[in-house]
């Protein structure tokens, strides 16, 4: 996490908007160089799968074993599960017209 020892903060702030949580990442820490090897795969990650994308930054550095994976899969859920709750209150509003 981040050197200035506000762990707790940035938990929350990844929580709130991961998005934002792995942008400061990539400026502030070498996380996501460590998880990655190129480019184009987190900024992938950064738009369409935020969570799952900063479960992986967060375990990858040691290697993702076991638990580990239920951790990036549950991100996965969680990016799953807000896209599609995006589109059933969008179907909500567009049902009241």
């Amino acid at each position: 996490m981040p050197c200035c020892g506000c762990g707790c903060l940035f938990a929350i702030l990844g929580a709130v908007m991961p998005r934002v949580a792995i942008v400061l990442m990539w400026i502030f820490t070498d996380w996501v160089s460590r998880a990655f090897d190129g480019f184009i795969l987190p900024l992938l990650g950064l738009i369409f799968l935020p969570y799952a994308t900063l479960f992986y930054i967060v375990v990858a550095p040691n290697g993702v074993n076991g638990f580990e994976w239920l951790l990036v899969i549950f991100g996965f859920f969680l990016d799953i599960t807000s896209y599609a709750g995006g589109s059933f209150s969008g179907k909500q509003e567009w049902d009241k017209r």
